[in-house]
């Protein structure tokens, strides 16, 4: 019987593991792509193969013109792409890593991968094409896992803290509660042996009876199933105590993972530190050597440290590409002799002089020195607007001033309302959403945070035909509204809210919300949105300002569309920076103008008539050709006043927009004190001052959660905050909530009737 019942064990449990797939004890070792495409056990397997999660192996990057391509060891893991000069550094140096989440990867030739992500780009070079091909199949799959990853995240900002000891508590909770499961389902495989045993010791009596046959057949089959019982039974608690050692073995490996990120961001802290340092170091020196003004100063801030080898990335984040994925423009390109140095057209000038006379210049900006670690080591991955600054990085105007500032040229708008054709009418407002950004080429200083119910009017109906009123409608997140009227035939209004990311080495700044444009006779309603801003060397280096992104604008009525393009600027381009290109079209899709030019300088258009397809890109998109008349300057940048480079490098505009005034309202930017004594030089008042009101704005918050919360205990409905001058309605173009103008501020200008407004200043 014994025997018998070990035969039918042993045929039980060979059906039970064909049916049952193998269960993996233990991870494989990773693979590494050395240099011409061999695998070793050091890095990562097959780039190609499933569940492979890091890659590694030796790529050539290109550094600079002096020194080209250098050998340098990549790591892809967890959707990053870092990279070390050698292995060994991989302990204690990470020399640049890029995000391949919003990364965008192109293959120039039979070797070479670009891999462009915002501002920063890497050229990179591999030994053979089954290398390369290698690397792209791994940076693809890494780049699909890393999105799916990002989009399952609730926050998206990627700032998070590294995992905080209550994080690891639940972990160290949940593996507990694995383990008392695993010891419930032991004991309850110890009552199946044990039953199982009784079970079988009486069907064994059972077949000793004086049965029937048929009986006695019965019986044995009922005991080869009480058997494979057992045995599957001891196969399922043996699957899950190998569950429970991976739980355990991973677990570990996570908490390596985090305490090696911990380590990586002390590691960033301390060389950030040892740069503004050095930083501080040099300006000193430049300030403190003879022969050299106080202007030389940015100049001299990009020399490197002359301590041991000099770095062959010091250029890392100065290369851009441009992105490759918008349609593809031929353009026609303008006479090099004059793109940049045209003579300043006089008459267009005198036409837009204003008839009051207004101030031409403001004291100059004093020099002042900063401790710049002091006040980056805390901002790192921080909103802009939630980090407490002062104001020697300001200029002296409130961000609801250089939003009106948007209107330098209204002339644009005059001309667009006067246009017969939609589509003639929408170059030139696609030259005015151009011309926007000509103000930010120098202007590398941050505007005043408005104080929440701000507001700051620009009366110029006499001089210019317009008037315009910003209000901040909200404080986190900022929000600013604004609304301008035109007697010459055109309303405009916006709600903008600038979200703004530090980033060490760069600041990034993204407006969000749309801009409304209509023009009274014809009806023509125009929507656009702001292009990423681009602030590069916060810390080392001189600043410099970049746009970057596609701009679509869209008339709701006609259904003509406008696709502008700002080529990000790249080391590597031929093309003329801060390049701007677009195409206007029909609502058929026939494209009529081809725009093209600079957001620093000018903007053209050219009328097409004739296109044809041209060859297909590398990426498989078939490039348009356009045959066009000669361009038409649509809009020029004014020269800058004299002496702009000591005041703050204000346009004439900008001179005038914090000019004293009367009878505004008493919540006016230009009565702010902390900004009046910054632009009179006091700026140690300015920022004491500075600190008061931000106080008293916290404290006015304060009240109103207290007031929420006694309102919700008494099952009352509180509305918050509400702007003045402007409500809340949904768009019915966007369907979006946004303020709009609600009328009252001219009103109570003219009567001087400003009861209604809150104490701000």
């Amino acid at each position: 019987m014994g025997k018998a019942a070990a035969l039918c064990g042993s045929r039980g449990l060979v059906s039970l593991l064909s049916a049952v797939p193998c269960l993996p004890r233990r991870d494989l070792p990773a693979m590494s792509a050395e240099p011409g495409g061999r695998a070793t056990a050091a890095g990562a397997g097959p780039p190609a193969a499933p569940g492979s999660d890091t890659y590694k192996g030796w790529l050539f990057k290109w550094t600079n013109y002096l020194k080209g391509y250098q050998r340098r060891w990549f790591v892809l893991s967890n959707g990053l792409l870092s990279y070390y000069r050698t292995q060994a550094e991989m302990a204690h140096t990470c020399r640049g890593t890029i995000n391949l989440s919003t990364a965008h990867i192109d293959t120039e030739d039979s070797c070479n991968i670009v891999l462009s992500n915002g501002g920063r780009t890497y050229h990179l070079k591999a030994n053979s094409e089954v290398e390369r091909q290698r690397w792209v199949t791994a940076l693809e799959l890494a780049k699909a896992k890393a999105i799916r990853m990002r989009n399952n995240q609730s926050d998206d900002s990627g700032d998070e803290e590294p995992a905080s000891q209550s994080d690891k508590s639940e972990l160290h909770g949940t593996l507990k509660t694995l383990s008392s499961k695993l010891e419930d389902l032991s004991t309850c495989n110890d009552l199946i042996a044990k039953h199982g045993a009784a079970l079988q010791r009486s069907l064994s009596e059972l077949e000793n009876l004086k049965l029937p046959a048929e009986s006695g057949e019965k019986i044995k089959a009922v005991n080869e199933r009480a058997t494979l019982f057992r045995i599957t039974s001891n196969a399922m608690i043996n699957a899950c105590r190998d569950f429970l050692d991976l739980a355990e073995t991973h677990s570990r490996k996570w908490q390596r993972a985090l305490q090696y990120e911990r380590e990586q961001r002390i590691r960033l802290e301390e060389t950030i530190e040892q740069l503004a340092k050095q930083h501080n170091s040099l300006e000193r020196a430049c300030r403190g050597a003879p022969g050299l003004s106080s202007s030389t100063t940015g100049i001299t801030r990009s020399v490197q440290s002359a301590k041991g080898e000099a770095s062959d990335e010091d250029e890392e984040t100065e290369y851009f590409d441009a992105m490759e994925d918008a349609p593809a423009f031929i353009t026609v390109t303008a006479d090099p002799r004059h793109h940049r140095y045209d003579s300043y057209n006089e008459s267009t000038c005198k036409d837009l002089l204003p008839k009051k006379r207004r101030r031409s210049r403001i004291p100059d900006k004093p020099n002042y020195s900063l401790n710049l670690w002091s006040i980056m080591k805390n901002c790192i991955g921080k909103e802009l607007s939630k980090i407490p600054m002062p104001v020697n990085f300001n200029e002296p105007l409130s961000m609801l001033q250089r939003l009106t500032e948007d209107l330098e040229y209204h002339e644009l708008l005059d001309k667009a309302a006067k246009c017969e054709s939609s589509t003639e009418q929408m170059c030139f407002v696609a030259a005015f959403s151009v011309s926007s950004y000509s103000t930010t080429v120098h202007r590398t200083a941050k505007p005043f945070n408005p104080l929440l119910g701000e507001t700051y009017e620009l009366d110029r109906l006499e001089e210019l035909g317009f008037r315009s009123l910003c209000e901040q409608v909200s404080h986190h997140p900022p929000a600013a509204a604004h609304h301008v009227f035109s007697t010459r035939g055109w309303t405009l209004w916006q709600e903008i809210t600038i979200a703004s990311k530090f980033r060490g080495k760069y600041l990034s700044i993204m407006p969000l919300g749309a801009i409304h444009l209509e023009f009274h006779s014809s009806g023509n309603h125009y929507v656009w949105r702001k292009v990423t801003s681009t602030v590069h060397n916060i810390i080392v280096g001189k600043l410099w300002i970049d746009q970057s992104g596609e701009i679509e604008i869209v008339n709701h009525q006609s259904k003509d569309k406008c696709q502008l393009k700002f080529t990000p600027y790249s080391y590597f381009s031929r093309d003329v920076p801060r390049k701007v290109t677009g195409v206007v079209s029909d609502a058929d899709g026939k494209a009529h103008y081809v725009m093209s030019g600079t957001w620093d300088e000018k903007m053209e258009c050219s009328k097409i008539v004739q296109s044809s397809h041209g060859s297909t890109s590398m990426e498989g998109k078939q490039k348009t050709v356009y045959q066009t008349l000669s361009p038409k300057v649509l809009w020029k940048k004014y020269p800058l006043p004299e002496n702009a480079e000591n005041m703050y490098f204000f346009s004439e505009l900008a001179l005038t927009l914090n000019e004293p005034e009367e009878r505004v309202a008493p919540t006016d930017s230009r009565l702010r004190p902390d900004q009046r004594l910054m632009e009179s030089g006091r700026w140690d008042e300015a920022n004491v001052e500075k600190q008061r009101l931000e106080e008293k704005q916290r404290a006015v918050r304060r009240r109103r959660e207290a007031e929420a919360v006694e309102a919700l205990e008494e099952g009352k409905d509180y509305e918050g905050y509400i702007p003045l001058w402007f409500e809340r309605k949904v768009d019915t173009v966007t369907g979006e909530l946004i303020c709009v103008y609600k009328g009252g501020y001219w009103e109570a200008k003219d009567k001087q009737d400003w009861s209604m407004c809150p104490d701000i200043f």
